[in-house]
């Protein structure tokens, strides 16, 4: 049978400098300078806090899974204050979280107003955004590198065109040796619309950013994974990695994981049937319940990006000062 192909090649981009931007690079929040909002996560908070300070000062891994939401809620500092720290040693994402960093670091400005854009087929066609990215990748791709080095290793060829890279997450991930990765489902970029996309290449890189990922999980044993926000690609990833260590024989069941979103899961731990919707929801069984079946705990905690992130962020900073 024959099966209809749409060629992207007449594909009408536009320059990102005229497009209106909600999250900007001056109003980024910085720890230290903004105001820390009020919120209790409880004594599991303060027991998780714990086992993140614990974790890296015998040496174990921090793994920071995201959705784009955190960039988004312009809490980007707090990332790269905690890896500059010490204690994320790896930070996991989606394609969305690359763009809207990738966009913060050349543009000073991300997220577009999609309801409008939507309406004339202009949503996404970002010639920078699309060109660059792709460049990057093709590059990459021809040198053995993973999707998240790839960007951070072109921002460092030219520098020229990223002025505000010293906010951009993967860049400051690459320059302090903390592994970024990034794990993509094709279609769903807006950089997979642009006309050089070369959807090889983007496999191969975010295949070898899969690889990095397991070599973190393999390593989890006496450590913390922390997910914000990533309610499908961030668990599904974990899950697989979790079990490849495994099969592979890496002691990994003295794990802590803990799952920040805005869903209220009520008693979490309990067992649910089909019927109940919140069997769906993907973190509460492949972060927070089945990966510590066999040892270790798992938390799910509610509230805002905007009140979670800066909280953990004083309390870990806090404690890691007193070591």
């Amino acid at each position: 049978m024959e099966y209809k192909y749409l060629e992207f090649d007449n594909i009408k981009t536009y320059p990102a400098a005229i497009r209106h931007n909600l999250v900007r690079i001056d109003t980024l929040k910085t720890p230290g300078v903004d105001v820390t909002p009020e919120w209790d996560g409880g004594e599991d908070f303060e027991t998780l806090i714990d086992r993140i300070v614990t974790a890296r000062k015998n040496g174990r891994p921090v793994i920071w899974s995201q959705g784009a939401h955190v960039i988004k809620n312009s809490l980007s500092r707090y990332l790269i204050e905690l890896m500059k720290a010490g204690i994320i040693t790896h930070i996991s994402g989606n394609g969305a979280c690359s763009i809207h960093d990738f966009e913060l670091a050349y543009l000073g400005g991300t997220s577009e107003d999609v309801p409008t854009a939507i309406e004339d087929g202009s949503f996404g066609m970002w010639e920078e955004t699309g060109r660059w990215m792709n460049e990057a990748l093709q590059y990459g791709a021809e040198h053995d590198m993973g999707y998240g080095e790839s960007l951070a290793v072109y921002i460092d060829m030219h520098p020229e065109k990223f002025p505000y890279k010293e906010d951009c997450i993967l860049y400051q991930a690459y320059k302090n040796s903390v592994c970024a990765t990034y794990h993509i489902a094709l279609g769903t970029d807006i950089i997979h619309q642009h006309p050089i996309v070369d959807f090889a290449a983007i496999g191969k890189t975010s295949g070898i950013d899969f690889h990095r990922m397991c070599a973190s999980v393999s390593q989890l044993d006496g450590g913390v994974y922390l997910n914000f926000g990533s309610s499908v690609i961030g668990p599904e990833v974990f899950l697989k990695a979790l079990s490849i260590s495994r099969n592979l024989g890496y002691d990994t069941f003295k794990i802590t994981t803990a799952n920040f979103d805005l869903i209220n899961l009520g008693n979490y731990r309990t067992k649910i049937g089909y019927e109940d919707p919140n069997y769906y929801y993907r973190p509460r069984k492949n972060i927070v319940n089945r990966p510590v079946s066999r040892g270790g705990l798992g938390w799910h905690f509610v509230g805002d990006h905007q009140q979670t992130i800066p909280n953990l962020y004083d309390k870990v900073m806090k404690r890691w000062n007193e070591k």
